[in-house]
This record gives C-alpha cells, sequence and structure tokens, in this order.
C-alpha cells in the first residue's frame, strides 16, 4: 500500500514525458518529490529541494507549483495528510505519535491541518474508517458525579 502510494507521488503531473513550459523536468520533479517522501517526518525546507535540484528557491517554487499545481509546501502537507491516514488506518498508533511521524510539530497542528483537509477530525475519521474503533472519552479525574469533596 505504502509502495502504491509512493509510485502514484512519484509519477510526473505531466500527461506526457515532456516538462510543461515553465515547469520542472520530469527527473527534477521525481527527484524532489522522492526525497520529500523520503524525509516526511522531517522539517524540510524549501531551499534543500531547490537545491538538489540545482536551482534557485524562487525558480524551484514557480517550477514546481506549475509542474504539479501545487507549492512545494502544500504538495508536502498533501503527501503528510495521506501518510497520516495509512497509519490511522493501519496502526494503532496514537495520534500524537502520527503527527510526529509524519513531520508535524505537534499533535494540536496535524489536528488543525487534518481537520482542515479532510474537514473531519482525525479522531473522527480513525471511528468512522476503522472498522470496531469506539470513541472513548479518556477517564477524568474529576469525582463522580453526586459525590461532594469535602472543602
Amino acid at each position: 500500500m505504502a509502495h502504491l502510494q509512493q509510485t502514484v507521488a512519484l509519477a510526473p503531473s505531466s500527461e506526457s514525458c515532456t516538462p510543461r513550459i515553465g515547469g520542472l523536468s520530469p527527473q527534477r520533479e521525481r527527484r524532489a518529490k522522492q526525497l520529500i517522501l523520503d524525509r516526511l517526518g522531517e522539517n524540510l525546507e524549501v531551499t534543500e529541494l531547490a537545491e538538489a535540484c540545482s536551482l534557485s528557491r524562487s525558480h524551484f517554487s514557480r517550477a514546481f507549483k506549475c509542474s504539479t499545481g501545487l507549492s512545494p509546501q502544500d504538495w508536502i502537507r498533501t503527501q503528510r495528510i495521506a501518510r497520516a491516514k495509512q497509519l490511522i488506518r493501519l496502526t494503532h498508533l496514537s495520534l500524537t505519535q502520527i503527527s510526529l511521524e509524519c513531520g508535524f510539530c505537534d499533535q494540536a497542528h496535524f489536528c488543525h491541518i487534518f481537520t482542515r483537509s479532510e474537514g473531519i477530525s482525525p479522531f473522527a475519521w480513525r471511528c468512522r474508517e476503522v472498522p470496531g474503533m469506539k470513541p472513548e472519552r479518556p477517564q477524568s479525574a474529576a469525582a463522580p458525579v453526586g459525590i461532594r469533596l469535602a472543602v
């Protein structure tokens, strides 16, 4: 499954083998996408991608968007969400572990980006997508209802 996602993600966006005018060459597009996928859990700067393609940051950003239809940051975010959905579906990792594994700085940021992208929180998505997953609330330390605490 991960191999299929990677194969699809690495495929040049152009319908033919020739690059779009103003876009990346197929080799540079593949190189940039592979670097992103290899380092998805890390903080990868656009400058590093541009250097790997022997282009300036601004030229790389324009050409990448022309080739893929997305800015480098948006393409990275899309791949991180796709990877998170894979991990949610196939593992029992906590959302915190998944957020860090996918390169988000923390769970709150991950939940915000995931919800904005998918229209549903990662927890609700997990409950919907994973058979047998039931929403459970963590046990709170609050006193049971009807019991008064001495103050």
